[in-house]
């Protein structure tokens, strides 16, 4: 009987010990996928770290951008009012000009001058929309080089000098 009771209690410490054992595999298995998933979750936390800077980039990138825009924008403006300066423009006499009787005495002047000035507008457009300027548009710096319709924007080295 007391064999019966020592294979008994031997039979148990060793189960004690193989459950104990057991438990130890599971505990460190447990922590090994702890580990690798803490590892993903540092790696996600970086990746989003930058995802987050470039999005502060990129914001940075955009308000510049908007700050050009908003430049060219005030610059197209102005050329247009211009613009409406030439057609509204006083004479020596103090009359505002008449471009349909200029139109009736002079058809050959004012379809040159009309055809000229189309031509320099659908520049300024093109260069508006994104076109790139020319060299020849790029070294304008004489009045008689420039476009007249947009100089401010066709003609970036063209300083005007006493209107």
């Amino acid at each position: 009987m007391f064999m019966a009771i020592k294979m008994l209690m031997v039979v148990a410490v060793v189960g004690g010990l193989g459950g104990g054992v057991a438990y130890v595999y599971k505990v460190k298995a447990d922590l090994a996928t702890s580990e690798a998933n803490n590892a993903k979750l540092e790696s996600s936390v970086e990746e989003q770290k930058a995802v987050i800077a470039q999005q502060a980039l990129d914001m940075d990138n955009i308000r510049v951008a908007m700050k050009e825009q908003e430049q060219l924008a005030k610059k197209l403006n102005a050329s247009i009012e211009d613009l409406r300066d030439k057609f509204h423009k006083v004479n020596a006499s103090g009359k505002k000009r008449d471009i349909g009787n200029l139109a009736e005495k002079k058809p050959k002047l004012m379809q040159r001058a009309i055809n000229r000035g189309t031509k320099n507008a659908l520049r300024c457009m093109e260069i508006a929309m994104g076109a790139d300027l020319t060299e020849k548009e790029k070294n304008a710096v004489k009045k008689s080089q420039i476009n007249p319709e947009c100089p401010d924007i066709a003609n970036p080295n063209y300083v005007p000098y006493g209107n």
